[in-house]
């Protein structure tokens, strides 16, 4: 990793439909920017019309990477997008650059400044004694971990299961894992602006559904039509209007119910992104204090 003393990063992030590329690219024009995409949608060469990447002549204006870099035939994960990010920040402070980041992913951002926790595979017989545990889970991980016990609802299973796996198939507390991540995260030594955009809700159900119907009118339909023999399974099949518009091409449903179907997704989305924030400042909040 490059071992700079004044390594700096712009971080743009919000839900989608709340401007944050136009932001970026402001931002990048005004302070000698180079934008780093961090929406795992927005990475599949396929998917530039329904992913809403940035347009060729957006994409003039300033230096942008990470859009469109990969087929979405291939897997693509949190890790490779991290050591991707990883390279383009480098190459910016190496270029003396103002690496800004923008996209609606929060465990994008979460790895980047937290890093990957590279926690031990668990035992079988210990992830199902846990997972099949009827008792007090939150009492027993008090016992065990009384920080992450304190961190997570009682109510929270999924999350304390995860918890007393790795307690005790590893001997140690999910915690000290994630300090060890933090420590050697990508920006862990680096000076970071962040930037959330915040839209009133009707406002961005506004946006979004405006930007579905352009979407639409720029071609998303040939965009769908060409992925109509794809795998189902891949992680850009799940991206919002594939579905619902190959339901259409197939003559399942008309184009009004696809587009209704696809809106509606989108503020199901909106709502998802905006909870999963409202979670994750607050973690920000209580660890600063």
């Amino acid at each position: 990793m490059v071992k700079l003393v004044h390594k700096r990063a712009l971080l743009i992030a919000g839900p989608t439909a709340s401007g944050k590329s136009a932001l970026a690219l402001k931002m990048a024009r005004e302070r000698s920017g180079i934008i780093i995409n961090a929406d795992a949608l927005q990475v599949y060469r396929e998917l530039r019309i329904l992913s809403a990447r940035p347009s060729p002549a957006e994409e003039a204006e300033a230096p942008h990477r990470l859009y469109g870099h990969v087929s979405g035939r291939d897997t693509y994960s949190v890790g490779r997008w991290l050591d991707d990010a990883m390279d383009a920040l480098e190459a910016a402070w190496r270029g003396g650059l103002l690496p800004i980041v923008t996209g609606g992913t929060g465990l994008y951002f979460k790895a980047l400044e937290q890093g990957l926790a590279e926690i031990p595979p668990i035992a079988p017989d210990v992830r199902e004694k846990w997972r099949s545990f009827g008792g007090d889970l939150h009492g027993e991980l008090t016992r065990r971990d009384p920080e992450a016990a304190g961190a997570l609802q009682p109510n929270d299973r999924q999350r304390l299961i995860r918890a007393l796996e790795v307690v005790e198939g590893t001997g140690k507390s999910l915690g000290h894992w994630h300090a060890a991540a933090s420590q050697s995260a990508v920006l862990a030594d680096a000076a970071i602006e962040r930037v959330f955009i915040e839209v009133p809700r009707a406002e961005l159900y506004a946006r979004a559904e405006a930007r579905f119907d352009r979407m639409l009118a720029a071609g998303a339909m040939d965009e769908v039509r060409a992925l109509l023999d794809a795998d189902p399974a891949l992680p850009m099949m799940k991206a919002i209007g594939v579905r619902e518009l190959s339901a259409h091409l197939r003559g399942k449903i008309g184009l009004d119910e696809a587009v209704t179907a696809a809106k509606t997704a989108t503020r199901h989305y909106i709502k998802r992104q905006l909870t999963w924030w409202r979670g994750q400042m607050k973690e920000s909040e209580r660890s600063a204090d």
